[in-house]
């Protein structure tokens, strides 16, 4: 394991940590889903994405979309780490005044990118913020993030179809393909067939891997910017809801959580042994 790969993997455990922390403090929210995109964050950010944490409202950088919303504490918790903004701030997550809402709101945190939270819109956005991109000729790359439930929705479809037809090489997707959604499996609720196919017969480069092994992550990334292919690109993540903390994985309804009795406990000490790990003082 190189040092790079050993950051980059104490990176993704601080997200973990101060996600739950701050969920753990709110008392519930989305665990699943937030915990689930852990590792590509951790990629993304501590690899990857060209941006301005002094400057960010400059066009000359790479765009984030977090397409899938509910996900939300898990991008506050590495915006934070990026020095987006302080812990107080982060702390704030829900509370009444805050700057931090449940779903990313551009017009209230800094380092959000685009208000997501409807499914299906971000990703429409991120096509249209990837097709600017084009027309002004700019060397960024646009960078959306998708949930496997979220694809049910009809206007990533289309906004599938727009990207392939206009050839919109430098947009880069990622499908949490965690199995589950609101209410229960993703193939129960509306059959998923096969995303990487899928993507393919719509005319962009797709690929699967490891969503919780970050150099996997990362390689194929890079694969794909290296592409000379116009096509867009998509990264399906073969990832497990709550991932990273084992009881959480197993539980069948992990979607959103409210804390109580054993349950408070149980993510309480998970949450204690990841501070004790990183030496947190906070």
């Amino acid at each position: 394991m190189t040092s790079g790969t050993a950051d980059l993997k104490r990176f993704a455990k601080e997200i973990r940590y101060h996600t739950l922390a701050t969920l753990n403090q709110l008392g519930f929210g989305h665990y699943g889903g937030s915990l689930s995109i852990v590792e590509v964050l951790a990629a993304l950010y501590g690899e990857i994405l060209d941006i301005r944490v002094q400057n960010f409202s400059s066009k000359e950088q790479d765009h984030f979309i977090l397409s899938k919303g509910h996900a939300g504490p898990a991008l506050y918790s590495t915006l934070y780490l990026k020095g987006f903004f302080d812990r107080d701030f982060l702390l704030s997550l829900n509370q009444n005044g805050t700057h931090l809402p449940s779903h990313p709101d551009r017009n209230l945190t800094p380092g959000v990118d685009m208000t997501t939270g409807s499914l299906g819109q971000g990703m429409s956005v991120a096509t249209g913020v990837a097709y600017g991109k084009k027309i002004e000729q700019s060397p960024y790359y646009t960078y959306t993030l998708v949930g496997d439930g979220e694809l049910n929705e009809g206007q990533c479809w289309e906004a599938a179809q727009f990207a392939a037809h206009h050839e919109l090489s430098k947009m880069i997707l990622f499908v949490d393909d965690n199995k589950k959604q609101l209410d229960g499996r993703t193939h129960d609720i509306c059959q998923t067939f096969d995303f990487v196919e899928k993507f393919q017969a719509f005319g962009w480069e797709s690929v699967r891997v490891n969503g919780a092994d970050i150099d996997a992550i990362i390689n194929a990334i890079l694969t794909m910017k290296s592409s000379k292919s116009p096509q867009p690109k998509c990264i399906v993540l073969d990832t497990t809801k709550g991932q990273g903390v084992t009881f959480l994985e197993e539980l069948e309804s992990n979607h959103h959580l409210r804390l109580s009795g054993q349950l408070r406990e149980d993510l309480e000490q998970v949450t204690l042994v990841l501070a004790r790990e990183l030496e947190v003082t906070e």
